[in-house]
């Protein structure tokens, strides 16, 4: 079974990680966090901009997907449940094991709900 990895690798830690089994990217200032499907949380040494770049180098062409929302978040696009525009909320989760709710601005989630509708992903 041939698995996605991704590496992250600093000077004191090595982060390996299938990337399907990430769910969404957190901004924390020149840190990004990543929430896994187990619920762990994992902190990594680039600030967001940084980590959407490593991510479109790493999956071109690839059948997953994660999409910039607002300033705060790159979510895996498989993930997504349901966009409400009006609540500024949006749910991720594989519908059976997790569910993670994050508030984003109603702009944001226009767009998303946009891209959404395009692709049909």
């Amino acid at each position: 079974m041939q698995q996605n990895l991704i590496y992250f690798n600093s000077r004191d830690e090595l982060l390996r990680l299938n990337m399907s089994r990430i769910v969404y990217f957190e901004a924390d200032g020149n840190y990004t966090n990543i929430v896994l499907t187990n619920k762990l949380k994992c902190k990594v040494g680039m600030n967001l901009s940084q980590m959407f770049k490593t991510l479109e180098a790493r999956l071109p062409g690839h059948d997953m997907f994660f999409a910039r929302i607002g300033k705060r978040f790159i979510v895996n696009m498989n993930y997504v449940m349901q966009v409400n525009v009006l609540k500024h909320r949006l749910v991720l989760s594989d519908g059976e094991h997790f569910s993670y709710a994050l508030d984003i601005s109603k702009e944001a989630l226009k767009n998303l709900k946009d891209l959404l509708i395009k692709t049909k992903v």
